[in-house]
């Protein structure tokens, strides 16, 4: 049953997502540098517990199927939102410890980043099923869109401001500034979620599911997999995520061992790359609203274009090491983080055109699917990232020159996506249902960064 949420509740809702976003900027961008820059450790570190955050919210369709069985939503993003400001803090915690005592540091992450990886799946999962289910048909994708804004925004804001507050840089203050974004965050969750979601709203639907003969799992995804075009997309949004994610946990040792910036400045570099990731997200919204131009082939375009100009950005940005007194890095950040937005909501917005094609009833299944490619994508990208540059310093020198070989490396994955994505055509489907809102929201916020 769909009431109709109104804007209003709609952009509280949009309020946990940006909280969700300012705790994990945190944990994975900015603790990152930490432990690479300022404690010397190895960047495969990090890379690991980033990965294994995201490992861990293949648990999602079990967090969506719980709320399902009990009919409520609200305790799912209030126990996921807890649980990952909490994971917050001890990854903090374990991260000052890893200065004097590494063996019990890097046990205290493990455990930190996996708790991370669990609430930020509870919560996130949970409120898109929530807005799925609460926003009416004609509102969903304006409400999509301004929740991934928001979610951004948090990326955006956090990294820009908390950057300012850790400078000058001390293992207290690291723990005292995430803690205070942590408690922020569920605050500002507690005060978004309060009185949204009515007692009974979903009961009367929980146990309802796949009530019409649909095959079991393994049957249904089988016959998705034989779908030329599913298959085709699926491989794109892999290899397109395996360069977005490669790039996301190198950038600032980059910065900071390249160009000398301190932890604070590399911070606000990241808030450049996601204001950019913002930018270009507008740029091909309102290209489509201003042009009139939603079609298939206007986003494949958009698609295809922003995987060739981010492949051009990280290749300025590997010629730009070489000369690092003199190279606009922050401007060729934000280009790249342009190119990242533009290609990224592109691709969530031909997922919706793409879902309803094949076989009827299939279209969260489809969306399950690319979601799992993405999922495994950034598991994988974030930490062979890490690992090449650990690999390449060990046999070349020069800093610089190691860090052009990987962002290199990445350039030429996304100009494969670029060619991966101009191969995927739409056929109109002739019995297919439109593609849930719920469903491409979940594929479009899995990457919390």
């Amino acid at each position: 049953m769909n009431t109709g949420l109104s804007w209003l509740s709609i952009i509280r809702l949009g309020l946990v997502q940006t909280s969700l976003g300012a705790v994990i900027v945190l944990t994975t961008s900015t603790l990152n540098r930490v432990m690479v820059v300022e404690l010397a450790l190895p960047a495969m570190l990090p890379g690991f517990l980033v990965a294994l955050h995201h490992v861990v919210q293949m648990t999602r369709p079990h967090v969506g199927y719980g709320s399902d069985v009990g009919g409520r939503r609200t305790p799912w993003i209030i126990g996921g939102m807890l649980v990952l400001a909490s994971g917050g803090v001890l990854a903090s915690v374990a991260t000052t410890f890893m200065e004097t005592t590494l063996a019990w540091g890097v046990s205290l992450a493990i455990l930190a980043f996996l708790m991370i990886g669990l609430g930020a799946g509870a919560a996130g999962t949970s409120l898109l099923v929530l807005l799925a289910k609460r926003v009416a048909p004609e509102r969903r994708p304006a409400a999509a869109t301004l929740v991934w804004i928001m979610m951004i925004a948090g990326f955006a804001v956090t990294a820009g401001v908390a950057g300012q507050f850790l400078d000058p840089f001390s293992p207290q203050r690291l723990v005292t500034v995430t803690g205070t974004v942590s408690l922020a965050a569920v605050i500002i969750t507690l005060f978004a979620i309060r009185g949204i979601e009515a007692s009974s709203t979903d009961t009367t639907e929980a146990g309802t599911t796949d009530q019409g003969g649909m095959p079991d799992f393994r049957v249904a995804l089988r016959e998705i997999w034989q779908e030329r075009q599913a298959r085709q997309f699926t491989v794109f949004v892999f290899v397109s995520m395996l360069a977005y994610s490669a790039q996301d946990l190198i950038l600032e040792p980059f910065a900071g061992t390249v160009f000398g910036m301190t932890p604070g400045e590399s911070t606000q570099l990241a808030g450049i790359q996601h204001s950019g990731v913002l930018l270009g997200m507008l740029m091909v919204a309102l290209s489509g609203s201003l042009l009139k131009l939603n079609t298939v082939a206007h986003l494949r375009r958009w698609t295809v274009g922003g995987c060739i100009a981010s492949g051009l950005a990280l290749l300025g940005i590997a010629s730009g090491g070489g000369f690092s007194q003199h190279w606009p890095l922050a401007s060729n950040v934000f280009l790249l983080g342009v190119a990242n937005g533009a290609f990224a909501v592109a691709a969530i917005a031909s997922m919706m055109n793409l879902a309803a094609d094949g076989r009827a009833r299939r279209e969260g299944l489809r969306m399950g699917l690319w979601g799992a490619a993405q999922a495994i994508a950034f598991a994988l990208g974030g930490f062979l990232g890490t690992v090449a540059i650990d690999v390449a310093r060990q046999f070349i020198a020069e800093p610089a020159a190691a860090y052009a070989l990987v962002f290199s490396a990445e350039a030429v994955l996304f100009l494969w996506a670029a060619r991966l994505g101009s191969a995927v055509r739409n056929t109109q489907p002739r019995h297919a249902a439109a593609p849930a809102f719920g469903d491409v929201a979940v594929v479009s916020l899995m990457n919390e960064r």
